[in-house]
């Protein structure tokens, strides 16, 4: 039923068009960056030295990630012991911390004053510094780890059961396992984690711009803020905008390309038991592996919990309104994202076959940079408008943006399901346009709505990037004021507002998660 098209409808026509204005928002950035940057104007030798540190960085923290990732993948795999099931649900907790939560923490562990330098000098040994590029390749590894590994673990979970059954019934060893099964696997999951990685560190901002540590240490993204924001220069910021517009979208690229199947059989769905993870040296390699990770996870950010807990209290009148503007933007974000969401997957699932170009406009935002769709509005209102007037609009906006394809990814496939199972039937009894979506739609798309909007939420709420290029300074969010408070020195107060920032992050995505594990299925 869901590969024929059908009569789309004043809903399908609504998220055609939500479909469409994704495309044109990024061609018309892209286009007023292009009108901005004057010809015959190149790089120069700062402009260069930062785009060779950004694909620096992203390479060494991409190939770290993915190597560590494989071992500990491999230990969830073939282990089977209490509280594996809280770490792999551990394992996707960076992904919705705010990313300058995160980097506090890792100061609190591997700062001036963390931990890791008080037992430096308590040896007598000379302390270490966390900024430049092994910061923010630490930074990236602390993000990208728990993300590699899940990738990774998914692979080992396509191998069906009785291939591992198999394996042990002829004898094979850990050795002999790695090479017949789990090598065919990892070399077609591995490139892609790699480069999907890869092109996430090369739009990170935040670590940049908190860890980079001088000229030496400056990427592509955090030069086009420094050229907006310190030095108004908009053609250098345009011609450093399509630089990172480049990288992306090419990286984007190999990396769909680079997504296929470990070539795997389907198997029967047994439950999975691995005979070559038993021994006492392959139990207490994984056991160190294992522990190794979740002692790097979390000892940041329970310093972060143990230091800031009692500051919230005494936070002052600042960072409270900081916090209300960052929930009005997060919220406003998710409602966007929600709409956007449900109305594209409505319009795929109407257009049968010829939805693939409504889920490639959906996924298209994973190609562009946010700070250079920032860039582009902010060149296109400076001349109308104080871009600091429209800083929490577009912020909200490119959030949005930035987070539909990971809502629609969740929300597409229930929809194709919906038309598949009630189609037919709905059809039979006359029900369209909006008594359709009413009456069957969106009471089965409860689940994966709740889910995206906690998604969305979270990740909106501890975003630091747009903003810092259009905010004045009675204008900041949450995470801007955090990073303000960590720049002034005011230690104390950054880490309240950073717990502060962690709770409201989790307690949005927590609430509205629960909202979809309430719901029937």
């Amino acid at each position: 039923m869901a590969d024929r098209a059908q009569p789309i409808g004043p809903g399908g026509a609504f998220g055609v068009a939500v479909a469409a204005a994704i495309p044109f928002v990024i061609l018309v950035t892209t286009g007023a960056i292009l009108w901005v940057a004057e010809p015959g104007e190149g790089l120069g030798g700062a402009d260069l030295a930062a785009l060779r540190f950004t694909l620096w960085q992203a390479l060494l923290s991409a190939l770290i990630s993915v190597s560590l990732a494989v071992p500990v993948a491999r230990a969830l795999a073939r282990q089977v012991f209490w509280g594996r099931n809280l770490l792999v649900t551990l394992l996707g907790a960076p992904f919705l911390l705010p990313v300058i939560v995160a980097i506090f923490g890792l100061l609190a562990v591997f700062g001036r004053g963390g931990v890791l330098n008080a037992a430096l000098t308590g040896l007598g040994l000379e302390p270490v510094s966390i900024y430049g590029l092994h910061g923010v390749v630490l930074a990236h590894v602390f993000f990208n780890l728990p993300l590699a590994t899940r990738l990774i673990l998914q692979g080992w979970q396509d191998i069906p059961s009785e291939r591992f059954r198999l394996a042990a019934t002829l004898g094979m060893d850990a050795r002999a396992v790695n090479r017949h099964l789990e090598h065919p696997m990892l070399r077609q999951v591995v490139p892609s984690a790699t480069l999907v990685i890869f092109v996430l560190c090369t739009t990170s901002f935040a670590v940049a711009l908190t860890l980079g540590g001088g000229p030496k240490a400056t990427t592509v993204e955090l030069a086009i803020y420094q050229a907006v924001r310190f030095e108004f220069d908009l053609s250098r910021a345009a011609m450093l905008s399509l630089v990172q517009l480049m990288i992306t979208v090419v990286v984007a690229l190999l990396a769909l390309r680079l997504v296929r199947q470990a070539g795997f059989r389907p198997g029967i769905d047994r439950q999975r038991r691995r005979w070559d993870g038993g021994t006492g040296i392959i139990r207490a390699q994984d056991g160190v592996v294992l522990t190794g990770v979740t002692v790097f996870l979390l000892l940041p950010i329970t310093l972060v919990l143990l230091r800031g807990v009692a500051e919230i209290p005494g936070l002052p009148g600042v960072v409270w309104a900081s916090a209300l503007r960052s929930l009005g933007v997060a919220l406003c974000s998710t409602i966007l994202v929600v709409v956007m969401s449900v109305a594209m997957s409505v319009a795929a699932t109407r257009l049968g076959r010829f939805s693939r170009w409504v889920e490639t406009a959906g996924l298209m935002a994973v190609a562009a940079s946010p700070l250079v769709l920032g860039t582009g509005l902010f060149v296109l209102v400076h001349p109308i408008i104080d871009p600091g007037r429209l800083a929490l609009p577009v912020t909200a906006l490119v959030n949005a943006l930035v987070t539909l394809p990971f809502a629609l990814r969740a929300i597409l496939p229930a929809c194709k399901t919906i038309e598949d199972d009630f189609g037919r039937l709905a059809t039979s009894l006359n029900l369209t346009g909006w008594a359709r979506l009413r009456l069957l739609v969106l009471p089965r798309l409860r689940r994966p709505i709740w889910f995206s909007a906690g998604l969305a939420a979270a990740l909106s709420m501890g975003d630091l990037g747009v903003i810092a290029l259009f905010a004045d300074p009675d204008g900041a969010t949450l995470p801007l004021q955090v990073y303000r408070l960590m720049g002034a020195y005011r230690m104390d107060d950054a880490a309240g507002a950073s717990v502060l920032l962690l709770l409201l992050s989790f307690t949005l995505f927590w609430v509205f998660d629960r909202r979809a594990r309430d719901v029937e299925p």
